[in-house]
């Protein structure tokens, strides 16, 4: 009977194969990556850009070895890759990857594990326990905050969002959960100017529509003005932020929290990059007191140097926050442990909270908050340099991020375009207070005042080359 079972033969090939070979060589090519990715160029150039091309094949009929899919990654894959893990790249707050994470991350790549249940994964279940108690301490949140481990800030901003959402309308006697929203009350979403793109996206995603809210002005620095926020109750969603994305700067958490709590609104504090300030003790004038907000988002994968898809909801309101992502099925086993898929939106997922255990213990107690404030030095000193040399810097470097503006709309974007082109370091423009603005993002853990002063060097090198044509 058992011979004539169906038995795939490619699958036997594959089950067969010795994959240590494999392995060895995929570690050669990223050594020899990790070895070069600091005097590449930051951007790849268009040779590179160009061979990509490669890769417009119609799928293989037959497996291919795991050599050749190497090779080809690593002949035309690697040359195209812009070089995020090295010294001088200054754009959308990108991080690097700490050797702690990095080599962590090779072997729980190879465990594979899913952390949804406690009985899919003893070893991830603990670590996911262990970095949330860590994360509360390192950050002086409440006792009470759990933690979920998403793909990054914007998913956590749904969850947050979402949970803030249910606890109001709980509030109002309307269980949302149960009901959805059909006919649910109406509650009240006060936003600043200022929020990133992502916080918009998630008040859509979870039903709260972009025309309903009360956008509150923005001061130049793009903190929320206090003066203008309306009246707070408890059908109130209020959205701050550590860190905007321009300017880096941070709203007042200690005057507008505590008029929130008075009343029984809900406070979600967008810290993408910048609730790692929290960390350090000299920061405590721009982070006071937002442990009073009731749910925060923020990445690992930027800041903190962890690898990517690390993105963390907290949330000080545990039940309301399960009772959100709740969901149910008679082969679903929950424990008395840690069962990680009740803190977030996802069931499967990659074990990503150990990527964040070892980033952390990699870096330590002390370290953490020695690299935000290094972060911090070295954004103030790269501004400095181009102010020195006559450029506009137009924020207050309170964190890690540099506003700087050449003349003119025209001629700041030219000079983006030709930095960006330059291959020397690699930043991003945006637009602040309605001016073309060249945006600087010191986020890496590898960059070097020397790095900075190449990078301000050729900025400005540019610079002088583009006013000799105007």
């Amino acid at each position: 009977m058992r011979n004539t079972l169906y038995k795939s033969a490619i699958l036997e090939k594959i089950r067969n194969h010795n994959f240590v070979e494999d392995l060895n060589l995929a570690h050669e090519m990223a050594v020899n990556y990790a070895n070069k990715v600091d005097n590449m160029r930051v951007y790849p150039d268009q040779e590179a850009i160009d061979n990509l091309k490669v890769f417009d094949e119609e799928l293989n009929d037959q497996p291919q070895s795991t050599m050749n899919i190497l090779n080809q990654l690593n002949t035309y894959g690697s040359p195209a890759t812009v070089a995020q893990t090295g010294r001088r790249y200054f754009g959308f707050v990108n991080g690097g990857i700490l050797p702690s994470a990095l080599s962590t991350k090779w072997l729980t790549d190879t465990w594979d594990q899913n952390p949804a249940m406690y009985v899919l994964s003893p070893v991830t279940s603990k670590i996911e326990e262990v970095t949330e108690k860590w994360l509360k301490d390192l950050l002086g949140l409440p006792n009470e905050t759990v933690a979920g481990f998403v793909s990054g800030s914007s998913t956590a901003t749904i969850i947050g969002l979402t949970t803030g959402r249910n606890f109001l309308l709980k509030n109002l006697g309307y269980d949302a959960i149960k009901n959805g929203l059909i006919n649910a009350p109406k509650i009240k979403i006060v936003i600043g100017e200022g929020a990133h793109s992502t916080v918009y996206k998630a008040l859509s995603i979870i039903g709260l529509g972009n025309n309903t809210l009360i956008k509150v002005p923005a001061d130049e620095q793009q903190r929320i003005r206090i003066d203008k926020i309306p009246e707070l109750d408890n059908k109130t969603l209020l959205i701050l932020q550590a860190g905007n994305v321009n300017s880096g700067s941070f709203d007042d958490f200690s005057a507008i929290c505590k008029k929130a709590n008075e009343v029984g609104a809900w406070v979600h504090v967008d810290g993408a990059f910048g609730l790692w300030a929290a960390a350090n003790e000299k920061f405590n004038h721009i982070t006071k007191d937002v442990q009073l907000a009731d749910s925060w988002s923020v990445d690992a994968h930027k800041t903190l140097s962890a690898p990517y898809d690390n993105g963390i909801i907290l949330c000080k309101h545990k039940e309301m926050l399960i009772n959100s992502m709740h969901m149910t099925g008679s082969y679903i086993i929950f424990s008395d442990n840690r069962d990680g898929m009740l803190y977030t939106s996802e069931m499967s997922r990659r074990a990503r909270a150990i990527d964040l255990w070892a980033t952390l213990k990699g870096l330590g107690k002390n370290g953490v908050s020695e690299l935000v404030w290094e972060l911090h030095q070295k954004a103030i000193y790269f501004a400095e340099l181009l102010r020195a040399g006559g450029l506009e810097i137009l924020n207050e470097v309170v964190f890690n991020q540099v506003l700087v503006r050449f003349k003119s709309d025209e001629e700041t974007e030219l000079l983006i375009k030709a930095v960006q082109e330059s291959g020397v370091c690699w930043l991003g423009g945006a637009k602040a207070n309605g001016k073309s603005v060249m945006r600087i993002s010191v986020s890496s853990y590898k960059t070097t005042y020397e790095d900075i002063e190449i990078s301000a060097k050729e900025i400005l090198r540019l610079a002088n080359k583009s006013e000799s044509h105007f």
